[in-house]
């Protein structure tokens, strides 16, 4: 099922058969350690449960993947704070997760996702927690990244959250059963612009 591929997908299984090319590399037939190089260099994950730290402010959460691969701590800052701006989250870099709204806890498990420069990211359900205003700030934030040459992998079981993907893969039983590229998928930004605007809530 879904769980499989991902874990395929994510480096984290070794498929039975066949070949997982990931940015150039077969990385089906790579043992468990490499696999785990792989995913720390080249895969970021983001899923439906943003899994953040709650006694860690927002910069330190997008660090966490940076720990392991021995750049600096002034590099560390760096890099989390680019990162969290690439997803609109300036002037929350100190804030902690219980300070954010479910929306830009989600960007900041966006941020940390992003943080390695990654090949791909892979998002499981990212919108699945969301309402339905905040799922498509969400989706902007991932066109966004797609424009910039990022490749995200996202799954889902919702219809109007597909619709703003390039390409639709539809998987039953863990077979694909239909793989369409979408001519003009739903531009994000516009959907917004369409919704009746929020009464704003602050959250200080």
């Amino acid at each position: 099922g879904k769980s499989t591929f991902m874990n395929i997908l994510g480096c984290l299984d070794r498929p039975t058969k066949g070949s997982y090319f990931l940015d150039g590399e077969d990385v089906s037939r790579f043992d468990r350690n490499s696999l785990a190089r792989i995913r720390n260099r080249k895969i970021g994950f983001v899923f439906q449960t943003f899994n953040l730290l709650s006694r860690t402010t927002a910069v330190e959460n997008v660090e966490l993947p940076l720990l392991y691969n021995g750049s600096s701590p002034k590099n560390r800052d760096e890099k989390a704070r680019k990162a969290l701006s690439m997803v609109g989250l300036e002037g929350r870099e100190n804030h902690y997760p219980n300070q954010l709204s479910g929306g830009q806890q989600q960007r900041v498990a966006i941020a940390r996702a992003l943080v390695n420069d990654p090949a791909i990211i892979l998002a499981d359900e990212p919108t699945g927690n969301l309402d339905t205003r905040t799922s498509i700030e969400v989706m902007d934030i991932f066109q966004n990244l797609n424009q910039q040459g990022i490749t995200i992998v996202l799954i889902t079981h919702e219809k109007d959250i597909a619709s703003f993907t390039k390409r639709n893969i539809l998987f039953r039983d863990g077979r694909i059963v239909k793989d369409d590229i979408v001519e003009s998928p739903q531009n994000a930004k516009e959907v917004l612009l369409s919704l009746p605007p929020v009464e704003e809530e602050e959250i200080v």
